[in-house]
């Protein structure tokens, strides 16, 4: 009897002890783990695993339709042209990628170290592709990433924003863009068939921008050549543009401004001075032109950022390579004018050219 009550309750001992080795709530049977059996929602996984890839199909096509992008936007300041861009750039993304990019737009307000600390915190968040609005953004995110695809737009002249000797179109390196540059030879042009009997133009633009004195420069040679005296006036920041712009106003017959971040950011001060003095203002660009100028050869900002995203989207989806990518340029260019300053001012244009609206 007592072997009997010994092996009845080893037996018992038993039976607890296995049944004490199942799963606890919301875990998967370990024997189930081990042995592959089936559990909930394995069909689904056992058919994606075994749907069979045909040679040379995409990357797209072997399973990542989820793939995501996340993409970095850096603008120098706020102003219509560049606000412009940017639209255009993010236009052209959500068009082709819908929800599957996030863009992380970021406004240094016209401060160049401000867009160092925006690119670094780019970089750290590790984007698929950085977006540099104006030359210093460009300039910010070349010195901190030389991996990650970067693309300027309102960007006048990239061998000047980069330092690139030799230029051949191309950066070789991890840059590429669309370029805001009016024919500069035309800006000329235009100067000249809209004052003819002018003697003095005074050239002004911000210092700290190479691209502005590229500009200017350039424009300078072509107008010496058709017989102007000319004058260059630049001002540090907006601190000293209404010094610098009185000074210019009063002593030529004609100032031209270059497609200059400050100056478009303080258009108002300009053309508060310029009117009163009835120093007309030729400008590199519309939203330039629309605050303070007469006339302008202009652009279309948001083209060029849309052709930035069409660049982008090649990058980031097709693998097309940054480095060989051609700078592209606006399609076309308009003559524009200022329809109240020129009234105000007594000038009439020519009839190809149209009023900003």
């Amino acid at each position: 009897m007592k072997k009997l009550a010994v092996l009845a309750m080893a037996a018992a001992m038993t039976a607890t002890i296995l049944g004490g080795c199942g799963s606890t709530p919301g875990t998967a049977p370990a024997e189930s783990a081990a042995s592959g059996a089936e559990t909930p929602g394995s069909d689904t996984a056992k058919q994606e695993e075994t749907v069979p890839v045909q040679e040379g199909e995409s990357a797209q096509q072997e399973g990542t339709d989820d793939t995501t992008y996340k993409v970095g936007i850096c603008q120098l300041v706020q102003h219509p042209a560049l606000d412009a861009a940017s639209e255009g750039f993010e236009a052209a993304l959500h068009e082709k990628l819908g929800e599957k990019v996030s863009i992380d737009y970021q406004n240094a307000s016209g401060d160049s170290p401000t867009c160092a600390t925006i690119v670094n915190q780019f970089v750290a968040a590790d984007v698929d592709l950085i977006l540099a609005n104006a030359t210093a953004s460009l300039q910010a995110a070349a010195a901190a990433t030389g991996e990650i695809p970067i693309l300027g737009t309102s960007i006048t002249d990239y061998a000047t924003a980069l330092e690139i000797d030799n230029w051949t179109g191309t950066t070789g390196v991890n840059i590429s863009g669309t370029s805001d540059l009016a024919p500069l030879e035309d800006q000329a042009k235009m100067l000249n068939e809209l004052f003819p009997d002018a003697k003095n133009v005074g050239l002004i633009y911000c210092s700290a921008e190479p691209n502005s004195e590229y500009q200017a420069t350039t424009v300078e040679g072509y107008l010496k050549e058709m017989g102007y005296t000319c004058k260059t006036y630049t001002f540090a920041d907006s601190n000293d543009i209404a010094s610098v712009t009185t000074v210019a106003a009063s002593e030529n017959d004609v100032l031209y401004v270059p497609t200059d971040n400050t100056a478009a950011s303080n258009a108002e001060i300009i053309n508060n001075i310029c009117i009163p003095a009835k120093t007309p203002v030729i400008a590199g660009e519309e939203g330039i032109c629309a605050g303070c100028g007469v006339a302008t050869l202009s652009i279309d900002y948001y083209d060029i950022g849309y052709k930035a995203g069409e660049m982008a989207y090649e990058i980031m989806v097709n693998g097309a390579d940054v480095s060989s990518m051609p700078i592209e340029f606006a399609p076309q260019v308009t003559k524009k004018y200022n329809v109240v300053n020129c009234e105000t001012l007594g000038i009439t244009v020519p009839d190809d050219y149209v009023a900003i609206e």
